[in-house]
């Protein structure tokens, strides 16, 4: 039984990537023409289609607007109890049906004519009504689905999906959509947060940053590690200026030499020239720095190459950059 599951499997997939390499001689004129009706559009793409090619088509909207085309579904036998009033002339319709007939979708195409918004399908019978009445028919057909039965919508719905990627990416490159683009309509995931949060919105400043004047004992920059609780301390001249940092690390070194931690002076033992990052930079580019150098802290600076905070791997980790 077990090799009758993996030959029905391996069939499906045999069958479902023909579907998609079938695609390639269709990316033709009826494409650019559909992205070049995209493009000039001053509002959004609206999205609809039935039952499987529904779900499809709320994916598609979905994929379009995350990636810089706005975008949103409506269901097709809504729109004619309401829903049409979500669309304007300025919106483009991307219709969706295998049979190209399908009658909820069928029933609106007088009213969006009416309305002025221009209609691009995408179809598995491109002699279809709705093929014909659409500016621009996206060929999505299939020589056979992969349930036996022909029955289930399952290679005609994975290159309908397969199509609509491919708009989507040609429509982002298109406008030029950069990764930080991305991450502003998706600033609650990862990608968001490691291309949108900078240093200076989670570094330690003010009395939370440590900070000791050169002069002071080990003895008190212990301390300040201690109280400020990030596993180092700063280390700035009379002017304020960032002179050296201290870490834990540097202590175990220390604690390996015939060191009085009362009495010597911590510039005589801290780090200088110690790596550092600008608070205007991504907290992303924190974390490389500290993987590729194997260290758990930096101190940050402004601009001007004044110290103005300090960050470690723990509010890199707090802040999901990690």
């Amino acid at each position: 039984m077990s090799t009758q599951y993996r030959d029905s499997a391996l069939k499906t997939i045999h069958i479902e990537r023909d579907a998609i390499d079938a695609l390639l001689q269709r990316i033709d004129d009826n494409f650019e023409r559909a992205c070049d009706i995209i493009m000039a559009c001053d509002g959004r793409v609206i999205v609809t289609g039935m039952g499987k090619s529904g779900h499809i088509g709320s994916k598609i909207a979905a994929t379009l607007a995350s990636t810089g085309t706005p975008a949103f579904f409506v269901h097709p036998g809504e729109a004619s109890h309401g829903d049409l009033g979500m669309m304007t002339g300025r919106d483009v319709v991307l219709a969706i049906s295998n049979s190209g007939n399908t009658s909820e979708i069928v029933t609106i195409l007088p009213l969006l004519k009416r309305m002025g918004a221009p209609l691009i399908s995408m179809t598995g019978n491109p002699s279809s009504l709705l093929a014909r009445e659409a500016i621009a028919n996206l060929d999505v057909s299939v020589t056979q689905e992969a349930c036996p039965l022909g029955l289930a919508p399952t290679s005609s719905t994975t290159a309908t999906l397969v199509m609509g990627d491919a708009l989507a990416v040609a429509l982002l490159e298109a406008r030029g959509f950069s990764a930080e683009d991305f991450a502003f309509s998706h600033p609650g995931g990862a990608l968001g947060r490691r291309l949108l949060l900078r240093v200076a919105d989670i570094m330690h400043t003010g009395k939370q940053l440590p900070r000791v004047t050169e002069g002071t004992k080990l003895s008190g920059a212990l301390l300040e590690i201690s109280q400020k609780g990030l596993g180092m301390t700063t280390v700035v001249d009379r002017e304020g200026n960032l002179s050296g940092i201290f870490t834990d690390g540097d202590l175990r070194r220390t604690l390996n030499q015939p060191i009085d931690i009362h009495h010597t002076p911590i510039e005589d033992i801290m780090t200088r020239n110690g790596k550092t990052i600008r608070e205007d930079q991504l907290a992303a580019e924190a974390l490389k720095l500290m993987e590729d150098l194997k260290i758990n802290a930096l101190a940050v600076l402004n601009q001007d190459g004044q110290l103005t905070g300090a960050i470690n791997m723990h509010d890199l980790l707090r802040a999901g950059v990690l």
